[in-house]
């Protein structure tokens, strides 16, 4: 569906998701920069100092520090380092300078404050700014274009640009910050989602007043065939506004006869994008909508000259009935009934002794049973409801080619569908919307609303509604339901001969195995996934669903009834090594949180099979970027400091951190997963094994793990520990640095991995040659260098030799003197006469790919 609708609303709604990339990066060399400040806030802003200056924008070489600020061309916003309410944490941040109250609309270093006096804004010669504390970046842009004199410039908008050619006559735009707002949003942000990369507009809550780190709350689009509004507490809806119909939001009818707002909302819904933006009809209104932690609330502020305040002009939740879902099922809330619960016409409530005390989570059911059965013609009809803010749209579908009527055709032909109505009430009403399922969180009104036509079994029909038309429909199908109901009953007859042959099948084959297995998910509080819900998610296991294949078996990916989607890792039900994978990852993970691992939703256990449910990471494993010459240009130098990083933070937490010591002994490329943000996250658990407190080291008869990236006394002698992990990470990070495969390299006659080609160019001081031709134009050579070297500390020869994963990020994060290597642990490839006829001379394979599972500790 494509459309741009306009209407005169008071709702501005709209963002992204904030990305603050927490990168240490050396300073880059910087020269003057243009800036002015501003005097101390009485509102958020606490400590700002001042000066006279009033430039707008910033260039390459060019810098500002703490108590400098832009200002935009008519000095309606003012970017600089603040200090929020009480706190002595410093941040980067725009906000309003003319008002009394200076309230920050936006914050770049939200996760990762400043210390001090030592912020320091600069912009590198990749057009990317870069904000540094003494000397580590704390927070970048993240624009990957080529460019060409960039210039940052704030904007009378609020807007924060970068401008390739010089500035907003290009009209070319490499970056800017309505992309990644915090928790407010001004007019002409957008809020909603990229439907190409997957970006998620979403306001998200400060923390506090004197902290604007991300809180529980957020503002943002519910995506699904009708997407709408919701306030989320965490990953569960709290509240919302109902679809947009074409005028208004369902849930605020109020606001389409307001046009003392003067915001002209705009909807925008195509292939590309999905969003809602605002705009003011006249300059001299001042707006922004703010998604608030303390008040869980979502407000419209609007300014107030008169008073100098902000003023609330709308605010949600309103009242009591926009708590989501607080009737239950088929309940309709009502703030001026003497009960403000109470069941549609047609329905009862479920359990009218909790009903009667005020309880109403559990809703109301139909007085009558529905008559479908999916099988015969179904004898229900639908009764028209007014005045409705419209239910949960997560389980719909729209068809905005359809008139009414054939939208009631095809829902009365569906018996999962419970009810139908128009997306769009303009012009008497266009288009189909459909919804399947359970209807939630319904709110009646006295004026306005919506109209929505639910399902009812005959005998609730309203005799002035609809009866004519049913009556027809049943005499032309007579004959139908006829030979339909008879093909019914056999098919029914056999179904349950089938399913009960099933049944005592597989409660005779239920083995000690799987019992054994299911009393380890049971100690583990692990949620249980039903087989029907996740063959629903894959597409019955669909081969267009396959998204990866491991020793484990392979992986699909899924999308929840709710639209959260999910990678399942389906066990091979010929692999036994896969069922101690799968008790293993269920042991381990079950209980571990930490941004960079993976997380675990939960498992399914049920006749044969065997299935781990993981979040879904949206972008894959990290070596179709790295090994790949195309997409490894969108990791630049940055972003790769970054991805080592989150995963040594990860192993970290294994190690150290978590309540037990955990040994990943299968950690590669492939097993690094990055998200929509590219952040990596640490996957596929079920090689580890755990340690007690003061355990230190572990021996196997059963070596596991992956050629290229095992520790040599593992690899030989079966002997695993911390320092084990340490040294894949080693290969890991040359890897991520280098662009390329610890495979065999041919060099001077020899045959040599990616580590041994290091360590000899390191000797002959040439290691600026290992790195990856695509990062050389954003590579910080100091820092690359030091990686190459922290790189082979942790691939000695000898574990007591390597760092531990503390003192690697600390070396990597800090300027301190290291050792110099010893001869790392890798050995020239041995080619025999056999391999060598089947390989290419130069591209001899140490099989880093292939994950070893049944090899003899010596």
């Amino acid at each position: 569906m494509s459309k741009i609708n306009r209407a005169w609303n008071s709702m501005g709604v709209l963002h992204p998701m904030v990305m603050a990339a927490y990168i240490l990066v050396s300073s880059v060399t910087a020269s003057n920069a243009v800036v002015s400040s501003v005097t101390a806030s009485t509102a958020v802003v606490s400590s700002v100092t001042t000066s006279m200056a009033v430039n707008d924008s910033i260039g390459l070489s060019q810098y500002m520090i703490d108590g400098e600020t832009l200002v935009s061309k008519n000095g309606l916003f003012e970017l600089g380092f603040f200090r929020p309410g009480n706190s002595t944490k410093c941040y980067l941040g725009i906000w309003y300078k003319k008002m009394a109250m200076h309230a920050v609309v936006w914050v770049a270093n939200r996760v990762n404050p400043i210390n001090g006096f030592s912020g320091n804004l600069t912009m590198d010669n990749t057009g990317n700014l870069i904000l540094k504390n003494n000397g580590s970046v704390v927070w970048s842009t993240a624009s990957q274009r080529e460019p060409r004199n960039p210039v940052a410039q704030l904007m009378d908008s609020g807007n924060l640009v970068i401008w390739n050619g010089g500035g907003a006559e290009s009209n070319e735009i490499l970056w800017q910050s309505f992309d990644y707002p915090t928790d407010t949003c001004l007019p002409g942000m957008k809020i909603g989602r990229n439907l190409q990369n997957g970006s998620d507009w979403r306001l998200t809550s400060w923390k506090s007043v004197d902290d604007p780190s991300p809180g529980n709350f957020s503002w943002g689009l519910a995506l699904s065939d009708y997407p709408e509004f919701a306030i989320m507490n965490g990953t569960k809806k709290f509240s919302r506004i109902g679809p947009w119909n074409g005028l208004y939001f369902s849930g605020l009818p109020n606001l389409i006869a307001d046009s003392n707002s003067g915001i002209i909302f705009i909807d925008v819904d195509n292939q590309n994008e999905i969003y809602y933006t605002s705009s003011s009809k006249n300059d001299s209104i001042i707006s922004r909508v703010v998604i608030n932690q303390t008040s869980k609330a979502y407000s419209r502020y609007v300014w107030v000259e008169k008073t100098h305040t902000w003023s609330v002009f709308e605010s949600l939740p309103n009242d009591v009935c926009d708590n989501y879902n607080l009737c239950g099922a088929y309940g309709s809330c009502m703030t001026t009934a003497a009960q403000i619960c109470r069941c549609l016409r047609g329905f009862r409530p479920k359990s009218p002794e909790a009903w009667n005390s005020s309880n109403w989570a559990q809703g109301c059911v139909h007085n009558e049973p529905l008559s479908c059965t999916g099988i015969t013609e179904s004898t229900d009809g639908f009764v028209k409801y007014t005045g409705l803010k419209l239910p949960d749209t997560e389980r719909t579908r729209l068809i905005d080619t359809l008139d009414i009527g054939d939208c009631r055709a095809l829902c009365l032909n569906n018996c999962s569908c419970t009810a139908y109505t128009n997306p769009d009430i303009r012009m008497g009403g266009v288009g189909c919307v459909m919804w399947f399922g359970d209807l939630f969180d319904i709110k009646l009104f006295q004026s306005g609303g919506q109209d929505l036509y639910i399902r009812m079994p005959a005998s609730e029909l309203d005799e002035l509604q609809d009866s004519n038309n049913e009556l027809q429909h049943r005499s032309k199908n007579n004959k139908v339901i006829i030979v339909s109901t008879v093909a019914a009953i056999c098919g029914t007859f056999l179904l349950c001969v089938f399913v009960i042959y099933r049944f005592r099948r597989n409660s005779n084959e239920k083995s000690k195995i799987q019992e054994y297995m299911e009393g380890y998910v049971n100690d583990t509080d692990l949620p249980l996934f039903d087989l029907l819900t996740i063959n629903i998610a894959t597409n019955k296991f669909s081969l267009d669903n396959k998204i990866g294949q491991g020793g484990f078996g392979p992986v699909y990916k899924g999308k929840l009834e709710h639209g959260q989607e999910i990678a399942v890792k389906r066990l091979s039900h010929s692999s036994r090594q896969g069922m101690a994978e799968f008790i293993t990852e269920v042991k381990l993970i079950a209980k571990l949180q930490h941004r960079n691992l993976v997380k675990l939703l939960g498992c399914c256990i049920q006749g044969e099979e065997k299935l781990l449910v993981y979040e879904y990471v949206v972008n894959g494993s990290l070596d179709t970027f790295i090994f790949d010459q195309a997409k490894s240009n969108l990791l630049d130098w940055p972003r790769r400091f970054l991805i080592i990083f989150g995963v040594a933070r990860g192993l970290l937490y294994l190690h150290q951190d978590s309540r037990l010591r955990i040994i990943h002994r299968d950690l590669k490329a492939s097993n690094i997963l990055l998200d929509d943000k590219l952040n990596p996250k640490i996957s596929d658990f079920g090689m580890a094994r755990t340690f007690g407190g003061d355990q230190t080291e572990g021996n196997t008869n059963r070596v596991v793990g992956t050629y290229g990236y095992m520790a040599p006394e593992y690899a030989i002698d079966g002997l695993y520990s911390i320092k084990s992990d340490v040294f894949s990470f080693g290969i890991l990070m040359m890897e991520i640095i280098c662009g390329t495969k610890n495979r065999a390299l041919c060099h001077a006659n020899q045959t040599l991995n990616l580590i041994g080609y290091a360590w000899r160019l390191w000797k002959e001081e040439k290691a600026l040659e290992l790195i990856d031709s695509s990062i050389k134009e954003s590579c910080v050579i100091s820092e690359a260098l030091r990686g190459i070297h922290v790189s082979l500390l942790c691939v000695q020869q000898y574990p007591e030799d390597r760092p531990t994963m503390a003192s690697v990020i600390l070396m990597l994060g800090s300027e301190i003197d290291l050792v110099e290597p010893k001869e790392p642990g890798f050995f020239p490839k041995r080619v025999s006469i056999e391999a060598n006829s089947q390989l290419h001379q130069c591209e001899v394979s140490t099989n880093d790919e292939l994950t070893v599972t049944s090899l003899d500790g010596r």
